[in-house]
């Protein structure tokens, strides 16, 4: 008989002293493209080439809707964040993508915060907190791979204080604001990383 396929229940609320970490949802469609517009320009040196209506909430609707069927099917894991006390409005995002099971047990890890909020570790606390569900049983991965451009400072801070080790340089690793763009690579391993049961030696 084969063994069943237990779903991934993820945590769809994540709560910091300052922050909620809301799982992708399409009625925050406005909101997120609120968000990508008021920080086009402060956004635009790190992030890749946007779809036409990227900056409609039409187009922002849809892209939750495909991260939310990611989300319940443990793909993926994108969390929206928000002030504690304004559930309203989006100040920034994280998202766990590419995520590989396997002999990896890995994902790729993006996120962007609002340039009104810089300065206030307000990202390293979410950050923290993210990244704490999914090396939690409930996810169990056992890495996380970031990329970051050099010359984007406040990324690298943030990626230092959460423990990310370097794993070196890449060349022309992604297409960035119109050129191929060199990224230091770098990752995070669970330390509590449960092997699942199917590893295990059989009696």
């Amino acid at each position: 008989m084969e063994e069943a396929v237990v779903p991934i229940v993820a945590a769809p609320l994540l709560l910091t002293a300052r922050l909620r970490l809301v799982a992708a949802d399409e009625q925050l469609g406005g909101a997120l493209a609120d968000f990508h517009e008021r920080n086009r320009a402060h956004l635009a040196p790190w992030d890749p080439p946007t779809e036409p209506g990227f900056f409609t909430e039409a187009v922002q609707a849809r892209r939750l809707r495909d991260a939310a069927a990611a989300f319940a099917a443990g793909t993926g894991f994108r969390y929206l964040v928000q002030p504690i006390g304004d559930p309203s409005r989006v100040i920034g995002s994280i998202n766990f993508s590419t995520v590989v099971r396997s002999a990896f047990q890995s994902c790729n890890l993006g996120y962007a915060l609002d340039q009104r909020y810089e300065g206030q570790a307000l990202m390293t606390e979410a950050l923290r907190c993210a990244i704490a569900e999914v090396f939690s049983p409930r996810i169990n991965l056992h890495r996380i791979q970031a990329a970051y451009r050099p010359e984007n400072w406040r990324s690298a801070e943030v990626l230092k204080r959460l423990n990310f080790h370097d794993e070196g340089v890449c060349p022309d690793y992604l297409f960035i604001d119109g050129l191929w763009r060199v990224h230091r690579l770098v990752a995070l391993l669970n330390k509590g990383f449960v092997e699942p049961a199917a590893w295990r030696p059989q009696a």
